[in-house]
C-alpha cells in the first residue's frame, strides 16, 4: 500500500506572478553585476545594442520552450520534450542528464562565487566551507516547500531589481545621459563597418550568457497553477522584462562612467553606484549582489531536484527519486540528492569551479539545439497536436523562429575553447554511460510492474 510520503504528486501553488518573478530571477541572477564590464571592453558604448541582439536570440529558444511547455507542462521538461518528439529513450535520457548537470554545476559555481563575496564581510571565512553552508541552508528552504522557496525568490528578485534601479536612478539624478556617444566602440586597427559589427556581435555572444536560466521555468510546471497557459506566458514576460532592464542598465552605466572604466574593473556596477552615491552605493550594491547570487543558487537547486523528480516519474531514474514528502509536498529524496552532488562538486573543485561553469554553459547550448529540433519535428510529425501557445512565424509547416533558435544554438557552440569542448563531449558521453547503467534498471523496474499488473489480472 502506498504511503503519503511516497505519493508522487506535487502541489500546484505557484501563481502567474510568482512564475514570472521566478523567471526574472533566473535570468538576472548574478551575471549582470559582473558581466557588463567584459561586454563594455568588447562593444564599448554600443554594448546596449549587444544586449538587444542577445535578447532577440534568447527569444527564439524561449518561444520554443513556451510552445512545448504548453503541450507538455511537466517536470523534467527537456526530457519530456525530446522523448515525445523523437520517441527515443536514449536521446531523452541524455538531454535530461545534461540539463541536470547544468543546474547542479551552476549551483556549485555560483555558491563558490558567493563565498568569495562573503569573505569581504567575514574575514577568514574558508570559501569552500562558506559555499557548503550556503548550499545546505538553501536546500533546507527547497525542502520546506515550493511556496516558501518561490516567495524567497520573489523577495530576492525584487532586491536584485532594486540594485539595478540604483544604477539607473544615479544616471537620471546626475543628468549624464546627454552628451554620450552611444555608438562609440573600443579602438580597432581600422574603423570598418565589418569590425564594428563584429565587436557588437562579439558582445552579444558574451551577453547571451546573462540570459542563461530561463529554460528552468519549464521545470516547475507541475507546481504551477494552470501551467499550460501560465508557464508560456511567464517565459515571455520574464525575457521581455529582463531585456528591458538589461538595456536600461547598460545605457545608465555608460552614462555614469563610460566603457573604459567599466571594462577596467571587476565590479563594474559597484563602480557606477560609487560614481553616483559614493562609498554607500558600493556597500549597498555589494550586499544586493549577495542576495542576487543566493537567489541563483536556490533556483538552480530547485530546478535540479525537479528534473530528477520528473525523470523518475518517467521511469528514467530510480523510482525513489519521485517520492514526495507527506506534509511538505516536496520531492525530498531528489532535493537531498541534488544537495549532496552540489556539495561534492564544491568540495572537489576546492573553491575554483570556473572550468565546470564554462562546460555547463557549453552543454546548455546542446540542450537548446535539441529543444528547438524537438519543436520542429513535432510541427512536422504532429501538426494537429493541441498547442495552447504557438511560436509565431512559419513557412508552410516549418517554424521559422525554432529554426533560428536551432542555428544560433549551434553557432554559439563554436565560441568555446577546445578544452571546454572536450569536457562538454565528456559530459555527453557520461550521459550514454548513465543510460546504459540506469536504463537497465528502469527497464527491469518497468518489466516488474507489468508482471505485477498481469498477475493481478
Amino acid at each position: 500500500m502506498e504511503t503519503g510520503e511516497s505519493k508522487s504528486a506535487l502541489s500546484r501553488r505557484i501563481s502567474l506572478f510568482q512564475a514570472v518573478m521566478y523567471g526574472v530571477g533566473l535570468i538576472l541572477g548574478a551575471g549582470i553585476y559582473v558581466l557588463i564590464g567584459d561586454v563594455a571592453g568588447i562593444a564599448g558604448n554600443a554594448m546596449w545594442i549587444s544586449f538587444g541582439i542577445a535578447a532577440i536570440i534568447a527569444s527564439f529558444t524561449g518561444l520554443s520552450y513556451a510552445e512545448l511547455s504548453s503541450i507538455f507542462p511537466k517536470s523534467a521538461a527537456e526530457y519530456v520534450f525530446v522523448k515525445n518528439a523523437f520517441k527515443n529513450n536514449l536521446g531523452a535520457f541524455v538531454t535530461g542528464w545534461l540539463i541536470t548537470f547544468v543546474a547542479i554545476a551552476s549551483a556549485a559555481a555560483v555558491a563558490i562565487g558567493i563565498s568569495g563575496y562573503l569573505v569581504s564581510f567575514i574575514p577568514g571565512l574558508d570559501p569552500v566551507l562558506g559555499a557548503v553552508a550556503l548550499v545546505v541552508a538553501l536546500s533546507a528552504i527547497n525542502l520546506i516547500g515550493i511556496r516558501e522557496s518561490v516567495w524567497m525568490n520573489t523577495t530576492f528578485t525584487v532586491l536584485e531589481l532594486a540594485g539595478l534601479a540604483i544604477v539607473v536612478g544615479g544616471a537620471i539624478l546626475l543628468g549624464s545621459f546627454s552628451g554620450v556617444d552611444y555608438s562609440e566602440l573600443p579602438p580597432a586597427p581600422s574603423a570598418s563597418i565589418s569590425l564594428s559589427v563584429g565587436a557588437i556581435l562579439g558582445g552579444a555572444a558574451l551577453v547571451f550568457f546573462a540570459y542563461f536560466g530561463f529554460e528552468n521555468l519549464a521545470n516547475i510546471a507541475e507546481e504551477t497553477k494552470n501551467a499550460a497557459r501560465n508557464i508560456p506566458r511567464a517565459l515571455l514576460f520574464a525575457i521581455a522584462i529582463t531585456s528591458g532592464v538589461y538595456i536600461l542598465v547598460a545605457v545608465s552605466a555608460i552614462a555614469l562612467v563610460g566603457w573604459q572604466e567599466l571594462s577596467a574593473t571587476d565590479a563594474p556596477l559597484a563602480l557606477a553606484a560609487e560614481k553616483a552615491f559614493g562609498r554607500t552605493g558600493v556597500v549597498v550594491l555589494s550586499l544586493i549582489a549577495l542576495f542576487a547570487t543566493s537567489n541563483t543558487v536556490l533556483m538552480m537547486l530547485i530546478a535540479g531536484s525537479r528534473i530528477m523528480f520528473g525523470m523518475s516519474r518517467q521511469q528514467a531514474l530510480p523510482g525513489v527519486l519521485s517520492k514526495v514528502h507527506h506534509s511538505r509536498n516536496t520531492p525530498w529524496v531528489s532535493v537531498l540528492l541534488t544537495m549532496s552532488i552540489t556539495i561534492a562538486l564544491v568540495v572537489l573543485s576546492q573553491g575554483s569551479i570556473s572550468a565546470v561553469a564554462n562546460v555547463a554553459v557549453f552543454v546548455i547550448f546542446i540542450v537548446y539545439a535539441l529543444v528547438n529540433l524537438a519543436l520542429i519535428w513535432l510541427r512536422y510529425k504532429k501538426p494537429d497536436l493541441d498547442r495552447p501557445f504557438r511560436s509565431p512565424g512559419k513557412v508552410g509547416w516549418f517554424p521559422l523562429l525554432a529554426g533560428l533558435g536551432f542555428m544560433t544554438s549551434l553557432a554559439m557552440l563554436t565560441q568555446f575553447d577546445s578544452g571546454t569542448v572536450i569536457a562538454g563531449g565528456a559530459a555527453v558521453g557520461s550521459g550514454f554511460v548513465g543510460f546504459a547503467i540506469l536504463g537497465r534498471h528502469s527497464r527491469s523496474e518497468t518489466s516488474s510492474t507489468e508482471r505485477i499488473k498481469g498477475d493481478s489480472n
